[in-house]
């Protein structure tokens, strides 16, 4: 397994933009699937995004495609979620996640490794 730590949440206006990265220790980070999730207050876990191994293939939750783009730097042990046009219905912790995957998935089961979340309010 790996251990995941994620940084750059903050607050931001509706309209803005940030970029969250994910920070991965432990070996063969290149051969994971890496997901970010977002669980809002009130509500449950949902999928945001997710990138291959290699970073050919990639989804995205239908309230985020065309806004969020999610991409890896493997040489740097790191995948990043960046966020566009921001709403505030984004709010929301904001959790990457590692798993082994022959296809890509869009759901939580078979991620192994999670990271402790970070915070991203966006006001209206």
């Amino acid at each position: 397994q790996v251990q995941l730590v994620e940084s750059g949440g903050g607050l931001v206006q509706a309209g803005g933009s940030l970029r969250l990265s994910c920070a991965a220790s432990g070996r063969a980070f290149g051969s994971y699937t890496m997901g970010w999730f977002r669980q809002a207050p009130g509500k449950e876990r949902e999928f945001v995004a997710v990138i291959s191994w290699s970073g050919d293939s990639t989804n995205y939750a239908d309230s985020v495609k065309g806004r969020f783009t999610i991409s890896r730097d493997n040489a740097k042990n790191t995948v990043y979620l960046q966020m566009n046009s921001l709403k505030p219905e984004d709010t929301a912790v904001y959790y990457c996640a590692a798993g082994r995957f022959p296809t890509i998935v869009i759901t939580e089961a078979g991620f192994g490794s999670w990271g402790q979340g970070t915070q991203v309010t966006v006001s209206s």
